[in-house]
């Protein structure tokens, strides 16, 4: 067996299905994708993908490589790598990912972290001679000069 061919059956034997009608309540944990279509409430993570159909409900925590949704997620979500939120896919609660997509059609509402802190703060403010300080003039016009 070619090493592709070997790789491709072990990704498709590290694919996690909960299907439409399941109602599943707890916390799950998974090092592969997983595609939910029922209902799941409490935490759920995974070191790969979560795919979210579109009949799908989850109430809860969420952590993922990538989060890809066309369902309705109420709770925080963190994605290492991405956020998808495809039409017609409802996201309440915060986010924390590098990079998000939302579809035309698609909802989110909630606070959106994307790590714009760690960039900022990683280089001070450096002095730079064509800014001028405008304070040590206030006051000083008038009025009339206007």
């Amino acid at each position: 067996m070619s090493e592709k061919s070997a790789q491709d059956s072990t990704d498709s034997e590290n694919f996690t299905f909960l299907g439409k009608g399941v109602d599943f309540k707890g916390v799950i944990h998974f090092n592969a994708t997983i595609r939910i279509d029922g209902k799941a409430e409490g935490e759920i993570r995974t070191t790969g993908t979560l795919i979210v159909g579109e009949h799908a409900v989850i109430k809860g925590m969420v952590s993922a490589k990538t989060v890809i949704t066309s369902g309705k997620i109420n709770g925080t979500v963190t994605a290492a790598e991405k956020i998808q939120i495809l039409k017609p896919g409802i996201l309440i609660g915060d986010i924390r990912t590098p990079a998000i997509a939302i579809e035309d059609g698609a909802h989110f509402h909630g606070m959106c972290d994307m790590g714009a802190h760690k960039w900022v703060e990683e280089e001070p403010p450096s002095p730079n001679k064509n800014v001028y300080d405008l304070t040590s003039h206030r006051g000083k016009i008038r009025a009339s000069d206007l």
